[in-house]
C-alpha cells in the first residue's frame, strides 16, 4: 500500500514533490487509513478545561479565575477557537475536566470535573495517583462516546491558567532538559516574571526529585485537563484516528502519551509551531513537522482548527487532482 500511495502521489499532474507538506499529509493520511482514496469524517474538536494550584504561585500574568471566565466565553461563542471551528465546520465540544467553578449545562458544555482544580506543585504532588487514573479513563471513555465509528479525525485544545508550567515540568522530566530550556512567557510574563516563574520550578523539581514514569511525572505536575487529554489521545490512536496535535500544552501531552505508546506518532500531526519557548525544542525532540508557524501562543487547540482546511486540501488532491496519464499530459522524460 505504501509504495502504491506514493506513486499515486508522484502521479498527479505536478512535478514530483511540488506540492511540499501537502503531500507529506496526504501520504500520512492514507497509510493510517490504509487506502489510496482517503476521507476525513465528522472532524471533532475538544477543549479541555481545568485549573492548576501553581497558578497562585506567580507563574502566570493572570489569576486563575480567568480559566472559568474563558469557559464562559467558549461556551458564550465568543473566543477564538468558536470562530475557527464555525469556519472550518468542526464539532466543537468544551469539556470541564477541573475548573474551579460549577457551570450550569449548556450545550457545547461536557460536565467531567474530576475535582475543582489540582494542588499547587510547588508544596505537594498536583493530583493523587487516583485522580490521575481516573481522568485517563474519563477522557478515554469520552472519545469512545463522541466519536463512535462516525468521527476518524479529533484535535485536541485546552484551557487552564498555569499550564504552560505544567507543560515544562513535563518535558524538563521526560525529555531530560533543564528547566530554562523547557519554560517559557506563558500568557505574556514579563522578562521579571519569567526569571521567577524559573525559580519556582526548578526549586519544585528539586522538592520532588527524580522521577521516573509518565504516571508519576504526570500526577506530580499535571493538570485535570491535561490528564484527560492524555487518556483521550491513547483512545484516538486505539480506535486510528488522525490526531491534530495544538501548541506547546497539547504537544506536552502528546509526549507523555507518545513515552506510553510510541507508535501513535503515526496518527499525529502537528499544527503549528507556537511561539512558547519550549515548543520548538520539544517538536524537534519528536521529529515533528509542523504544519503552520503562525506565532501563536493562544493554546484552545486554535492551532488546529487553522490547520485543518490544509489537512483538508491535502486529501482532496490525492482524491481528486488529475494523474499526467488521465489528463493526458506528458510526464518528464
Amino acid at each position: 500500500m505504501q509504495d502504491q500511495l506514493q506513486k499515486k502521489i508522484d502521479l498527479k499532474t505536478k512535478p514530483i514533490g511540488a506540492l511540499g507538506m501537502l503531500e507529506r499529509i496526504a501520504y500520512k493520511i492514507g497509510n493510517v487509513q490504509n487506502t489510496l482514496t482517503p476521507s476525513l469524517k465528522n472532524p471533532l474538536k475538544i477543549v479541555f478545561a481545568g485549573d492548576h494550584g501553581i497558578a497562585n504561585s506567580g507563574v502566570s500574568a493572570y489569576p486563575q479565575e480567568v480559566t472559568f471566565q474563558m469557559v464562559l466565553n467558549f461556551l458564550g461563542g465568543g473566543a477564538a477557537i468558536n470562530v475557527f471551528s464555525k469556519q472550518h465546520n468542526l464539532k466543537l465540544h468544551i469539556v470541564d475536566a477541573g475548573v474551579n467553578y460549577d457551570f450550569d449545562e449548556r450545550s457545547l458544555l461536557i460536565q467531567n470535573k474530576e475535582s475543582y482544580g489540582t494542588k499547587s506543585f510547588d508544596r505537594e504532588k498536583a493530583m493523587s495517583i487516583e485522580e490521575f487514573n481516573s481522568c485517563v479513563l474519563k477522557g478515554s471513555n469520552l472519545v469512545e462516546e463522541l466519536a463512535g465509528n462516525r468521527s476518524n479525525i479529533i484535535g485536541f485544545g485546552e484551557m487552564g491558567i498555569g499550564n504552560t508550567s505544567s507543560s515544562a515540568m513535563l518535558m524538563s522530566y521526560l525529555c531530560d532538559y533543564s528547566v530554562e530550556d523547557c519554560v517559557g512567557k506563558g500568557t505574556g510574563i514579563n522578562t521579571e516574571q519569567l526569571e521567577e516563574k524559573i525559580r519556582i520550578l526548578k526549586k519544585a523539581k528539586q522538592l520532588h526529585g527524580p522521577l521516573k514514569t509518565v504516571e508519576e511525572i504526570f500526577s506530580t505536575f499535571g493538570g485535570f485537563e491535561m490528564a484527560q487529554m492524555y487518556g483521550a489521545m491513547l483512545k484516538a490512536y486505539e480506535k486510528n484516528m488522525l490526531i491534530l496535535v495544538d501548541g506547546f500544552i497539547a504537544s506536552a501531552v502528546f509526549l507523555a502519551a507518545y513515552k506510553t505508546n510510541p507508535r501513535i506518532m503515526e496518527n499525529a500531526l502537528f499544527c503549528h509551531q507556537s511561539d512558547e519557548k519550549g515548543h520548538q525544542l520539544l517538536l524537534e525532540y519528536l521529529n515533528a513537522k509542523p504544519i503552520l508557524n503562525l506565532g501563536l501562543r493562544l493554546g484552545e487547540g486554535t492551532g488546529c482548527a487553522l490547520a485543518y482546511p490544509i489537512i483538508e486540501s491535502a486529501v482532496n488532491f490525492l482524491n481528486e487532482m488529475a494523474s499526467f496519464e488521465s489528463a493526458g499530459v506528458s510526464n518528464k522524460v
